[in-house]
């Protein structure tokens, strides 16, 4: 401290938070508090584009592919929208005729790819699927079925041409889905002679990169109407944003909770201890060394804060992960600098009004008692 006083910096700052235990404790538990909530939300922040992109793949399409009017996309269609599209694009072709049932009743039969329909739209609700080499198997709609005379045999009619198929599961979605009939590609081609009109895609990523791949596609397919699904691209870039927001919002409503907490602290400690920082400037301790005394209290409980926040914080944001998108989030050693910064501006905000208590202290007055 200064040649007149020999002081132990470490052993006075040991007994301080030794001593004031619950003053200590007091400042610890809020400052882990601010490193363990920062630590959560920076660290599911690392991959919560990802996370909220897988979810809301299980939607199905945000890319609608159509062909003109009275015509069929042309037959590598699928491959150039993989292409344009990205290698992580989902598609599933389509193509839509009017068949009648054994009843006479006019039903829209479909034929698709089962296998790219079930990764692309895993949000649909169907019995069961059929088998991958069943030629004549079909997808039943929950209001198609009323179409029907006998479901387990299905015999369809299209211009003249007879269609023998047999029922492998039931479909419901709640849309258009319910009122067709979903039969293999390869069958549906044969008998109608019609080929894929619609392809329906999702691309991964938020609104930039739809846009993007939209471009693109609308490049590789000239003649073709390519269009987003618009309540889901608008939708999935809206609550992504907003959900960046509330972490931000979150992380600073917590910091200025914890910096008024760790101020009252740190407030009501200098007043306790006024006494004891007065006897140490009559003994010849700068004010500037006792200032830096007290915020290195401050900064010790700081960064005991960040290293038991961290763990705390990964744990809640493993299970936040788990419980939320069912896969884990492990901890990241990136954030620490960052929560350690956020600790130690919270811990200084806090300590700049008590230091400037010990700016006013009088020695000769405390110490008589006044």
């Amino acid at each position: 401290m200064s040649a007149a006083i020999k002081l132990n910096v470490g052993r006075m700052l040991r007994q301080s938070l030794v001593h004031r235990r619950a003053r200590s404790l007091s400042a610890l538990v809020a400052l882990t508090v601010s490193a363990g909530v920062a630590t959560a939300l920076l660290t599911l922040y690392g991959d919560l584009d990802a996370k909220l992109h897988k979810e809301f793949r299980s939607f199905g399409a945000n890319v609608v592919v159509t062909a003109n009017a009275g015509s069929s996309l042309p037959a590598d269609v699928l491959a150039s929208i993989q292409r344009a599209a990205g290698s992580d694009a989902l598609a599933a072709g389509f193509g839509y005729a009017v068949a009648t049932t054994d009843r006479g009743t006019p039903v829209v039969v479909a034929g698709t790819d089962f296998a790219a329909v079930k990764r692309l739209d895993d949000w649909w609700q169907v019995s069961a699927w059929p088998a991958a080499q069943d030629e004549h198997a079909a997808l039943v709609g929950q209001r198609a079925a009323n179409f029907v005379a006998d479901e387990s045999g299905l015999k369809l009619n299209f211009a003249g041409k007879p269609l023998a198929l047999h029922n492998a599961g039931r479909l419901k979605t709640g849309g258009d889905e319910d009122s067709r009939i979903y039969i293999p590609l390869a069958t549906f081609t044969a008998w109608t002679g019609a080929g894929i009109s619609v392809v329906e895609v999702q691309v991964p990523g938020g609104g930039t990169k739809v846009e993007a791949a939209i471009a693109r596609l609308r490049q590789a397919l000239p003649g073709v109407q390519v269009q987003p699904v618009r309540q889901l691209v608008e939708g999935e870039s809206r609550i992504v944003d907003r959900t960046h927001s509330l972490m931000y919002a979150a992380v600073l409503l917590i910091a200025l909770t914890v910096a008024v907490s760790v101020l009252a602290t740190l407030s009501a400690s200098v007043l306790e201890r006024r006494r004891d920082f007065a006897l140490m400037k009559a003994l010849g301790a700068r004010q500037v060394q006792l200032m830096l005394l007290f915020l290195l209290e401050a900064l010790v409980l700081a960064l005991a804060g960040v290293v038991v926040g961290f763990v705390v914080g990964s744990a809640a944001a493993l299970a936040i992960s788990e419980i939320n998108f069912h896969t884990a989030t492990l901890p990241r050693l990136s954030v620490v600098p960052l929560v350690l910064l956020l600790n130690v501006v919270i811990a200084a905000m806090a300590a700049m009004f008590p230091a400037r208590v010990l700016r006013g202290l009088q020695p000769a007055a405390l110490l008589k008692g006044e």
